[in-house]
């Protein structure tokens, strides 16, 4: 007997809420058993009429690198935000910078980055990356010293709202730092140290102009906190 579909959408609804992480559709389909008589295009349904059923609310259906996930809308931060005390962590220009190229140009190493960015990677940078779990070590380099290779994982992906490396802005719509902060939701600080953001195209980060633009000192990272743990490296570049 097929399962009535009010019901399918019902238990699809209720799991992604349980489970609090993207919940893929192996998972999902997990969660009946033979007799249930459930096929994987009768959740794919369920979820596409769950995410019509969000389309009028503060809630909307979201599919990451790890699967869906229900959450709240995005134009809604300034006020579901103030649930919490403490403020959003902010991040320097430097991580930025080194998040970028890691993005756009994996796999590097550190000496990749620091050749672009004319400067050395402070350890903090690449410490705070990899606690993040925004970044992993895909393998080393066969040269002298064999230095780490470093590329983005799932976790980066889920957690920038990305279905995969191709869903990154496309560089020619990313003209400068405060663009792509703004893009992946990340608040920049200490820019008044440094030179104003519109006069840092994103092209000379990644070097595609003027990898000199960055001959210059950078400040630290800020600490990293805990954020769900998933390593695994979703495969391909972006699209430029």
């Amino acid at each position: 007997m097929t399962m009535p579909a009010e019901l399918l959408e019902n238990i699809v609804e209720g799991a992604l809420l349980a489970a609090g992480e993207p919940v893929s559709l192996d998972r999902l389909m997990a969660l009946f058993q033979i007799d249930d008589a459930v096929e994987k295009g009768q959740v794919r349904e369920a979820l596409a009429a769950l995410e019509a059923r969000y389309a009028s609310t503060g809630l909307m259906l979201k599919e990451v690198a790890s699967g869906w996930r229900i959450q709240v809308r995005e134009q809604l931060a300034p006020w579901v935000s103030r649930l919490w005390d403490e403020r959003p962590a902010r991040y320097t220009r430097a991580l930025l910078e080194t998040l970028a190229l890691i993005a756009y140009q994996q796999p590097l190493t550190r000496g990749d980055i620091e050749h672009v960015r004319g400067v050395a990677v402070s350890s903090n940078i690449i410490k705070t990356l990899l606690e993040r779990d925004w970044i992993r070590i895909l393998g080393h380099r066969d040269v002298p010293g064999r230095p780490a290779l470093y590329g983005t994982t799932r976790t980066f992906l889920d957690y920038f709202n990305l279905k995969s490396l191709d869903a990154l802005p496309p560089l020619a719509e990313i003209r400068d730092l405060e663009q792509l902060s703004k893009s992946l939701g990340l608040p920049l600080e200490g820019l008044e140290a440094e030179a104003p953001v519109e006069s840092v195209p994103l092209e000379a980060v990644l070097g595609i102009e003027d990898p000199g633009a960055f001959e210059r000192d950078t400040v630290a990272a800020a600490p990293a906190s805990e954020h769900p743990n998933d390593s695994e490296h979703n495969e391909g570049a972006p699209s430029a």
